[in-house]
């Protein structure tokens, strides 16, 4: 979380006035990796880095916004139909336009907003930057929406003002998280759980392999494709539903992809139960044992990891590592790694020197810790 003076300052001299603050989290999602779209579980916490931002309603109808980290301006009326051009502030325009649609009675504001995500992470900033303003309205101007509600805003902006036709979790851990949990989402349902995360021997360590594939084609797309089909042949609304007694039997009429998309999905599905009793526990080797077994569903049969990634997994069991496994879409990003606290030092030296050592690029290790979800400073 950064330092809210500096935000005040910027306040002060560009609108004049003080401002109440509020921050946003970004997010990990320990397993749980392409199961969004086929009904399945994701397994997120919010982390201790994210947006943060100070805000002062204005009286009138115009929004006047400084992103301090990128040093550019933005107004816009709140009754405009177009909003900005610019793509970052269609984030926060798109977030105005939500929450007057859900009745919130927004006026005018000023605000000032910094972020401490790192970049290229796959942390979901832009999630906590929507989160960030959609709960500072909601407080500020009464609108008494539940977070869920106001998750769903965030999505919405996404859908409809940025054009990423992305799933609930992103808004819904920056929302929803809490210090020393993971929750448990049924993206089917909506319900949640907490889980208890507090592993006093261990940390979670992401490392940004700082590449990017940009493959021919719509990988995302393709597999979203071959799960539906495979559904539908299976007469489930989604794979979630389909049970491995029934896979097996439809194995002889699928294309191998097929099957070995399925197989994928129902093994997560069935990992992530593995982790959630796990935790129950206090077996965070099991838990890391799990994040194993979804690199390789993921790099083999789902066919989402690359080269890159594939070498940091196993240079972190090369290492002794508890656990480790690709995050997010894939293609390149990040992996998020379950490390023993006596094997930290050595790990983030070893795997920078050999990653170097091998493509010519610096990775980027992150530590996160699990924290709180948004909130009123």
């Amino acid at each position: 979380m950064i330092n809210i003076i500096p935000l005040q300052q910027q306040l002060e001299s560009r609108f004049g006035g003080d401002g109440v603050a509020y921050f946003a989290p970004g997010r990990i999602n320990l397993i749980g990796e392409h199961t969004d779209y086929n009904g399945g579980f994701v397994f997120p916490g919010a982390v201790d880095c994210g947006i943060s931002l100070v805000m002062r309603p204005n009286g009138g109808t115009e929004v006047n916004l400084y992103a301090v980290d990128l040093d550019r301006s933005c107004r816009f009326d709140i009754h405009d139909e177009e909003g900005p051009s610019d793509i970052h502030f269609r984030y926060i325009y798109g977030v105005v336009r939500e929450m007057l649609a859900a009745g919130v009675a927004v006026r005018g504001f000023d605000a000032v907003y910094g972020g401490d995500v790192p970049l290229g992470a796959g942390m979901s900033s832009s999630a906590a930057l929507e989160c960030c303003f959609a709960f500072a309205l909601n407080d500020t101007y009464g609108g008494n929406l539940d977070r869920m509600t106001l998750a769903r805003i965030g999505q919405a902006t996404e859908h409809k003002y940025v054009g990423v036709k992305c799933g609930i979790m992103d808004q819904f851990a920056s929302m929803h998280g809490r210090a020393c949990s993971l929750m448990r989402l049924d993206c089917n349902s909506g319900e949640f759980d907490y889980f208890p995360w507090n592993p006093a021997d261990y940390r979670l360590v992401l490392v940004n392999s700082c590449v990017k594939h940009e493959l021919v084609g719509s990988p995302y797309n393709e597999r979203r494709e071959s799960c539906e089909r495979v559904a539908q042949m299976a007469g489930v609304k989604n794979l979630r539903y389909c049970d491995w007694e029934r896979l097996e039997t439809l194995k002889p009429k699928l294309s191998e992809t097929d099957y070995r998309r399925a197989r994928y999905v129902l093994g997560e599905v069935d990992r992530v139960m593995a982790v959630s009793e796990a935790l129950q526990r206090g077996d965070y080797e099991e838990v890391g044992r799990q994040m194993y077994l979804t690199h390789e569903g993921l790099s083999r049969d789902y066919e989402v990891s690359c080269e890159e990634l594939d070498f940091l997994v196993d240079e972190a069991r090369r290492l002794g590592v508890s656990g480790a496994r690709l995050m997010g879409g894939g293609f390149g990003g990040c992996t998020i790694n379950l490390v023993h606290n006596d094997l930290v030092d050595r790990f983030l030296v070893e795997v920078q020197e050999s990653y170097k050592a091998r493509f010519g690029v610096d990775c980027k290790p992150i530590k996160v810790t699990i924290g709180e979800g948004a909130m009123r400073l």
